[in-house]
């Protein structure tokens, strides 16, 4: 069977890092759009007959009905192949979920708390949903598999042998998951791909359908995958329009404002790549962000970040003859002169010296 398998798509998310400049957040939720829209045609080309999506399709704070008939107009284009929707933290299934609120094309299944499983003619379906933003235990280690002799798939969104900080969102060791038999487990909820890490690896995270942010680097899409008993064969194809990266600027050489503008405008960017520039070194000025992202700097450029040190003369500010001078100079007298660790004390006439270039 062929199937295609997505997750944390976060439809209608408000993008706020990437809003730092111009429309971006504005821009991505149109990409969502295409990104699901290259899915939908790429199982429409490809005789797909299950989509799985493993929870996080919406934002449920932010989502609006235009965008869920948008989403199930997709769906409605693909009725020969089944699209299995496991609610996640973002978008539980709760009362006034548009998974209980909207009506649905006929091909969505949508998991609940109580339906654990949906059978057809080559496989059966097993599924479960957050029912609030935050679960525990979705107790999955409780399904029973009723056939083993047919393909069992798993969708379900939650964190694998995640940290003690994920124990709000469903937590569940790979070892009991392997346990339970499943052919395939598609996961949702952590935002990385996670796939042919291991051989025959059949426990998978597609990543997030498109970057977020920039915790996010590198391509996203969705996982094909063709499976049988004894095989299975998964590849990753990106859908993302746009990939994140992250470059550091070293500000050391740089003079003033209007130079540190020239330096970002001459970097070698890419095409579709939006960058954040971390910008370090020891800086000769002050620097404004958000000034910076005023100016006409490149759009791809849509987050800058400060790594940068003062570029300061201690010895220089402690012979100025004004308060500044005067209190630097106190303050480096009594380090020098007070009963603190001597390896600190000499370090700081180390740096005096040089300063002063006595030798």
């Amino acid at each position: 069977m062929k199937f295609v398998h997505i997750a944390d798509m976060h439809f209608d998310a408000p993008f706020v890092v990437l809003n730092s400049r111009t429309n971006w957040g504005e821009i991505r939720r149109i990409e969502q759009r295409d990104a699901l829209k290259k899915i939908i045609n790429y199982i429409k080309g490809n005789n797909i007959k299950f989509l799985f999506v493993a929870g996080d399709l919406y934002e449920n704070e932010q989502i609006r009905e235009s965008t869920i008939e948008y989403i199930n107009d997709l769906f409605k284009q693909i009725p020969n192949t089944k699209v299995f929707i496991s609610p996640g933290n973002h978008d539980p299934y709760i009362n006034n979920s548009y998974y209980k609120t909207f009506q649905w094309a006929e091909n969505v299944i949508i998991f609940s708390q109580n339906q654990k499983v949906y059978e057809t003619s080559d496989a059966d379906i097993y599924g479960i949903a957050f029912t609030d933003f935050y679960c525990k235990d979705l107790k999955v280690n409780e399904i029973k598999i009723n056939n083993k002799d047919k393909l069992n798939i798993l969708v379900v969104h939650g964190t694998v042998d995640g940290s003690l900080e994920n124990v709000e969102y469903n937590p569940m060791k790979k070892s009991m998951l392997k346990e339970l038999g499943f052919d395939y487990i598609a996961l949702g909820h952590i935002h990385k791909l996670n796939y042919n890490t291991e051989e025959n690896q059949r426990i998978v995270y597609p990543g997030s359908t498109i970057s977020l942010g920039f915790d996010e680097l590198g391509q996203h899409g969705m996982i094909v995958g063709e499976l049988e008993k004894d095989k299975i064969n998964l590849k990753f194809i990106p859908v993302d329009n746009k990939e994140l990266k992250e470059i550091n600027v070293e500000v050391t050489n740089i003079n003033d404002k209007e130079e540190l503008v020239e330096k970002l405008n001459s970097l070698q960017l890419e095409e579709n790549i939006l960058y954040k520039v971390i910008l370090i070194g020891k800086r000769k000025f002050e620097i404004n962000i958000y000034n910076l992202y005023k100016l006409n700097i490149d759009d791809r450029i849509v987050k800058i970040k400060d790594n940068t040190k003062p570029d300061i003369d201690i010895s220089a500010v402690a012979r100025q003859n004004n308060l500044k001078g005067l209190f630097v100079k106190e303050i480096l007298n009594e380090m020098e002169n007070s009963n603190i660790d001597k390896c600190i004390r000499n370090r700081i006439r180390y740096i005096r010296k040089i300063e002063e270039n006595k030798f």
